[in-house]
């Protein structure tokens, strides 16, 4: 299946785009309207681009009463991402949520970089969230954490039917004349080329510790991209930061993944789930070099 990373497409301003992927996910909601960080946002890099919206959305009254009804008639599922600043918000809006056709599953963007117990934190949330709503629910994770496998698990057990891999890691741009930062925050969110093997890696760490359904992303630019998240454990992928340059990317990439499957001798890339694996477990090792057995 191939999706959006939330953030990277307005579906109801480029409704052809939303259409050509097989479920769309939204920004960010929160329980308040959010006007987002002072500008500039966005930069671009050598590597990528970086980011600071300061989830920007319009909360969820809002979201509910006029996004969701519009997102419901593209024809295209739709996931949810939610967010929050407290446990009781993300419960509060998967509640909210639950009883909405529309809404095929939820994201909950449970990156925490910077606090000290990010897994106990991840379980917390999935764990208020899976009591507020029966709608599948994917936990988001940033791979700015000392045990990414660690904090996978967590959600799991707490109730997790999923993970998306990764978020953004932060970085800095300075202005080439002033040298001050770029963006109006000062660091921001870098997704990208540069990317795409720290998400490999989380893919792989993840698919290993937990062999729950993955969607992978970061630094997707071609559908050659795409099967190599494929091959590290992702069941799904979503196009993130490509988006913005190429609206065809959507059917591109997927003609790209089904070509490069083929040129590897698979009649569909649903075969090459995984196959990174199996030589680290035939040799008894793992892909971050620890033993299998």
């Amino acid at each position: 299946m191939l999706l959006n990373a939330s953030g990277c497409l307005d579906a109801l301003t480029a409704p052809e785009v939303a259409r050509g992927l097989d479920a769309f996910v939204t920004k960010t909601v929160t329980p308040l309207p959010r006007d987002g960080n002072t500008p500039v946002r966005i930069a671009e890099t050598d590597v990528g681009m970086l980011n600071s919206i300061g989830l920007a959305n319009p909360g969820i009254d809002r979201f509910l009463t006029r996004n969701l009804p519009q997102l419901g008639a593209l024809g295209v599922p739709v996931w949810v991402s939610v967010g929050g600043f407290e446990i009781d918000d993300y419960a509060d809006i998967c509640s909210r949520l639950d009883d909405h056709a529309e809404v095929s599953a939820i994201e909950l963007n449970v990156s925490c970089p910077n606090v000290e117990t990010p897994a106990e934190s991840a379980a917390q949330i999935v764990s208020a969230s899976r009591l507020a709503t029966r709608k599948p629910l994917w936990a988001k994770l940033s791979p700015a954490v000392p045990d990414i496998a660690e904090v996978a698990r967590a959600a799991q057990a707490a109730g997790a039917d999923g993970l998306s891999l990764v978020n953004t890691i932060r970085g800095l741009k300075l202005d080439n004349r002033t040298l001050r930062p770029t963006l109006g925050p000062g660091q921001g969110g870098l997704s990208g080329p540069a990317l795409k093997p720290i998400a490999l890696a989380a893919v792989a760490t993840c698919y290993r510790a937990t062999q729950m359904p993955i969607v992978g992303m970061g630094g997707v630019q071609t559908g050659l991209d795409a099967l190599e998240l494929i091959a590290a454990g992702a069941r799904h992928v979503a196009l993130g930061t490509v988006l913005f340059a190429d609206p065809d990317a959507p059917a591109r990439v997927r003609a790209e993944l089904h070509a490069a499957a083929a040129e590897r001798g698979w009649s569909q890339y649903e075969d090459a789930y995984a196959v990174a694996h199996e030589e680290a477990l035939s040799a008894g090792t793992t892909l971050d070099g620890r033993s299998s057995v």
